[in-house]
């Protein structure tokens, strides 16, 4: 499984626009995989929440604020946020769930068909708190389902004690160029996770790839891939060519790759890398001396494009206390407990005041999110999506360890997503 100027118009852009991310470490086992039944304690109504792994103390002060002013017990439990909809699958109906969770946008449209999560009955004047593209990520058909709680975008770290911010490449080019002069084998210059669309399309898009066209009304048009016409294809090349000159390491594929590249990056073996906002705490705590900064331009003279990911508060289907849990998600997400929750977690939030707030407008983080926002797009939140992950891997990889080239394998890749679609949703 998302994310600035350097001031106020680039953070503005932020309001303007808002991993897969990846998906965090198992969850914790003293914690259990169930939440436990909604259910009174010591009088009291019990909320349980399922929240992203460490990342409870951010709401931990919000929590209690709200359990004083409601006469209620929350529970939170900590699960990977982009798993949590696989276990309500579960859960929900076994009376073992959240009344609270969180999940991806690009999730939405699925818990959305599936029934696993709540219409909100939200006035404009709360939804109108959060930026325009945050807000809409938690749509279905101009139905509220979550609100934001953070937005992200991948963007380039770079070690400073490797490389000073004004030696950066521009280009991705540039960088091609940097890393052939620097890598050893042992050392790399420029590392990024282009066997998976999540960070390749940041490539194949700029060129004129994408995943669904939209019709005149907006919305996604699963019927319209474009992941191997003559932009993606392009794209590819270019990435395909890391590969071959050895410029990234033999084990940075597949599902360990993101291990390797954080490894080197920790160790100072690798001079810039392309992650995303989740990495800031780690990396600080690592004791690397970092800066971050929008991701770079391509030689067609557009910047590398992103997508968007936001993640929200939702109210499981199966909460026995809906309204409560509603009253608790709108909380959750008002501009004070989000900027706590800033505060606390670096994770850039989608409220629009909280862009000129001198605590985020002065982080380095923030400003490279907003900055890399303009030339970034939504995650697709539509059910289709959950066919494009896996093939479009798979031929990444075919790309990235030369066993097919770029057009061959992006059309078996589209032949095999527009097959999964008309097998698993041509009867919606």
């Amino acid at each position: 499984m998302r994310i600035i100027s350097k001031h106020l118009a680039l953070m503005s852009v932020m309001a303007f626009s808002l991993s897969l991310a990846a998906c965090g470490p198992k969850e914790n086992a003293n914690q259990g995989s169930r939440a436990g039944e909604n259910k009174e304690s010591n009088g009291k109504v019990e909320l349980v929440v399922w929240e992203d792994i460490q990342k409870s103390a951010g709401i931990k002060d919000a929590i209690a604020q709200f359990e004083k002013e409601n006469n209620v017990t929350v529970k939170i439990i900590e699960k990977p946020y982009a798993k949590q909809i696989e276990d309500l699958r579960l859960d929900g109906p076994a009376g073992t769930g959240p009344d609270v969770l969180t999940m991806p946008s690009d999730q939405i449209g699925t818990a959305v068909t599936e029934g696993l999560i709540k219409e909100l009955n939200v006035e404009e004047d709360i939804q109108s708190i959060y930026t325009e593209a945050a807000m809409q990520s938690q749509k279905v058909n101009n139905k509220v389902y979550g609100l934001p709680k953070a937005v992200e975008t991948t963007m380039l770290y770079y070690n400073k004690d490797l490389i000073s911010e004004e030696e950066l490449p521009k280009t991705l080019e540039e960088w091609y160029e940097y890393s052939k002069k620097v890598t050893d084998g042992k050392k790399f210059g420029f590392l990024a996770l282009f066997d998976q669309i999540y960070y390749a399309q940041s490539v194949m898009s700029a060129y004129g790839g994408y995943i669904f066209g939209k019709d005149e009304n907006g919305n996604y048009n699963p019927n319209d891939i474009g992941l191997n016409n003559a932009g993606a294809v392009e794209g590819a090349k270019m990435i395909q060519k890391f590969y071959k000159e050895r410029l990234f390491p033999s084990g940075m594929i597949g599902e360990q790759g993101i291990n390797v590249l954080e490894s080197l990056f920790t160790e100072g073996k690798a001079a810039a890398i392309i992650s995303g906002p989740w990495n800031i705490e780690p990396f600080t705590k690592a004791g690397i001396n970092f800066g971050v900064t929008k991701l770079p331009a391509l030689q067609n003279g557009k910047n590398m494009s992103a997508f968007i990911g936001v993640k929200s508060y939702n109210v499981s289907a199966y909460s026995k206390h809906p309204d409560l849990a509603e009253k608790l998600v709108i909380f959750l997400a008002n501009e004070e407990n989000s900027k706590k929750r800033y505060e606390v977690t670096k994770e850039v939030p989608a409220v629009k005041a909280l862009a000129d707030d001198p605590v985020v407008k002065n982080s380095e983080a923030a400003r490279a999110v907003a900055e890399q926002s303009q030339f970034s797009e939504m995650i697709p939140n539509i059910p289709e999506m959950n066919e494009v992950w896996k093939p479009a891997d798979s031929a990444l990889q075919t790309i990235a360890t030369g066993k097919a080239d770029p057009k061959a394998a992006l059309d078996q890749a589209v032949k095999t997503i527009k097959g999964q679609i008309k097998a698993k949703h041509s009867g919606k």
